[in-house]
């Protein structure tokens, strides 16, 4: 018996999430979460509850059995949200004085026919833009005409809204085609203040939604700049369509264009010297983009640019040595190195640049002789790079400690064939590494000294309550732990002794 929990709802919904918890103890949490007075445990308890993947339909059915309770919308919502939920439980949200509770409803599946057409009704264009996201193409056809842009945005971002629908929310900005819809009633910035306004630094509305420099004279123009832009990502929209927008004013279509992988190869070399940094880097992650667009991105000043350019499966060989002496030092494998030849990997892993080793050491499935050979590498970098590769020798390993220390101590701890003396130096390493240690107190082969150290550190002690080498008494400790995250992850450890979990739900619950 545990004698002091401090956070015992903690520990009943860290038991909730216990993956061992056998099916009567399982039943208590229900009959806890369906009767308490609590109503933030019950709705944190049905949340866990809910997230098992054990659960038999009549454990369900009597975790959500007081559902009608007005005070457990929550709980109300989860159980419409998995496309179980009664009617009537609808039907009361859609009345429910909350819009961010209607917005959620709006986004359930299978709701009642009254209920969609309420919430189409909604006074709130949020709580509509929600139920437009994902609805049929009949809804979203009708849904085209709402007033406010932010509904008319979700019906454009929707993948069901029908080709013609998409076509006269195009023609309502720049195409002259014969669909047209009414002109837009309202924006997020016309709503809240006097035409002509262009948003600033200092809007005097704290939530307001609209980023500096959206712009409403009257006509909603960023707002229906953002339409268009949705309209121009949808796959429904013809490539010959979509690219007679590349000179579009604005950026966000410009943008959305860019990310399009059937343009033709004309309006990508366009595009790829755009004056806007954001269309510019969004090009450079596309993987339609031919050679020539490659390299002229290649010479972009901006790292927002060729940052993600280094990640483009096509990127030439002499423009990704380029790259990598100007680029990123975090760990990566970028997809050129991922599909590099065996005779490449040899021809980069010799390479006189380290920047470029560095990116070859990501590799995972290095030749043997190629990975010992970037474990001897003079440069930390390397080094860092092939310390989590599977296979490396203990001794190459604890060379790479002995030389560089700190340096490397985290990305070793990260191997999957780390030996459990090894994480055992590692995890008392002087002076402490704390990234060490919080790989460390996952790792599947850290024995118990080296996660007693890393429940010395303070990020590192929740990641190591989770781990299922740790013993019973080292459990029972940290479940009286004074920091309440920490508790619950030891509840949910599933190497919890059963005995000790029904003593903790006797202890913290009352007899029925």
């Amino acid at each position: 018996m545990i004698h002091v929990v401090l956070h015992p709802d903690r520990v009943l919904c860290g038991l909730a999430a216990n993956p061992a918890l056998p099916a009567d103890l399982v039943d208590r949490l229900i009959t806890l979460a369906a009767t308490t007075p609590d109503r933030t445990l019950a709705d944190d308890l049905a949340a866990e509850l809910t997230d098992r993947d054990d659960l038999t339909p009549s454990q369900v059915r009597a975790l959500f059995a007081d559902v009608d309770d007005a005070s457990r919308p929550e709980s109300a919502l989860t159980l419409l949200e998995r496309g179980e939920g009664r009617p009537d439980l609808a039907r009361r949200l859609a009345a429910d004085p909350d819009p961010w509770l209607r917005g959620r409803l709006a986004a359930c599946p299978d709701l009642p026919d009254d209920v969609v057409r309420r919430l189409a009704e909604d006074r709130d264009p949020e709580v509509v833009a929600e139920l437009a996201l994902a609805a049929p193409p009949d809804l979203a056809a009708a849904l085209a005409h709402h007033p406010h842009t932010t509904v008319r945005r979700a019906v454009a971002a929707n993948d069901r809204t029908p080709p013609d629908v998409l076509l006269a929310l195009l023609a309502g900005d720049a195409l002259p085609t014969g669909d047209t819809l009414p002109p837009a009633g309202a924006c997020p910035v016309c709503e809240r203040h006097t035409m002509p306004y262009e948003h600033g630094q200092d809007c005097e509305f704290p939530d307001c939604p609209a980023l500096p420099g959206t712009v409403c004279s009257g006509e909603h123009e960023t707002a229906r700049h953002h339409i268009t832009a949705n309209a121009l990502a949808h796959p429904a929209t013809p490539a010959a369509l979509a690219a007679r927008f590349a000179d579009h004013p604005a950026v966000p279509p410009r943008a959305e264009l860019a990310a399009r992988t059937d343009l033709p190869p004309e309006v990508y070399r366009r595009l790829a010297t755009d004056p806007v940094r954001w269309v510019r880097s969004t090009l450079a992650e596309n993987p339609a983009i031919d050679e020539d667009v490659i390299r002229i991105l290649a010479e972009d000043e901006s790292s927002d640019v060729t940052g993600p350019l280094t990640d483009h499966p096509r990127l030439p060989l002499d423009v990704l040595t380029r790259l990598a002496v100007r680029g990123r030092s975090h760990p990566v494998l970028v997809p050129r190195i991922a599909a590099a030849s065996p005779a490449e990997v040899a021809q980069l892993a010799a390479s006189p640049i380290p920047a470029v080793r560095m990116l070859v050491a990501e590799r995972r499935d290095l030749p043997p002789a190629v990975r010992d050979a970037l474990a001897a590498d003079p440069d930390a970098k390397v080094l860092k790079a092939i310390a989590p590769h599977p296979g490396l020798p203990e001794p190459l390993l604890r060379a790479m400690l002995a030389r560089h220390g700190v340096r490397v101590a985290a990305r070793m701890a990260t191997n999957p064939d780390a030996s459990p003396a090894l994480l055992t130096d590692l995890a008392h390493h002087r002076p402490p590494v704390r990234t060490a240690l919080r790989a460390i107190a996952s790792h599947p082969a850290a024995p118990l000294p080296a996660l007693t150290a890393c429940l010395e550190d303070r990020q590192a002690r929740p990641i190591a309550a989770a781990h299922p080498s740790l013993p019973p008494t080292l459990l029972t400790e940290l479940i009286g732990d004074p920091v309440p995250h920490v508790a619950e992850v030891a509840a949910a450890n599933p190497a919890l002794p059963i005995p000790l979990a029904r003593a903790l739900l006797t202890q913290l619950t009352p007899p029925t």
